[in-house]
């Protein structure tokens, strides 16, 4: 699975997946690296949830994620995310606890839990890195 990143003008940095271009900026015209990554978990978790109500015919109408961070005062960094999923109105009782599993299969989620390790090199000219 490969991702491409390039930097087309500016503090532009975009990453190209598949078919797919993912634009990041710093100055404000797109979202900033990092809120991509922090909404990655909040999608990822609504995937599921919103596969879960499909799965049983269950309305969307309504059905949100909010997600807060909580950060570090001194490092910035996130300590800790919360995940809140409103359901809509008339919401099957029995499924509750349900939906928050499904919330939780997340694989953005497990990857944090289970953090990849990182290899980064450098090379010259056009040639890919070798795997």
């Amino acid at each position: 699975m490969d991702l491409t990143v390039k930097f087309p003008d500016g503090l532009r940095v975009d990453a190209e997946y598949g078919p797919f271009l993912i634009p990041t900026n710093q100055d404000g015209t797109a979202p900033p690296p990092f809120a991509l990554f922090l909404a990655s978990i909040g999608t990822c978790a609504g995937i599921y949830v919103l596969g879960f109500c499909r799965q049983r015919g269950i309305s969307t109408e309504g059905l949100e994620i909010t997600q807060r961070m909580d950060v570090d005062p001194l490092t910035k960094m996130v300590i800790k995310i919360h995940l809140d999923v409103r359901l809509p109105e008339g919401f099957p009782e029995k499924y509750t606890e349900a939906v928050i599993r499904a919330a939780d299969q997340c694989a953005v989620k497990k990857h944090l839990q289970r953090a990849p390790e990182f290899e980064i090199k450098t090379m010259i000219g056009a040639a890919a890195p070798a795997h």
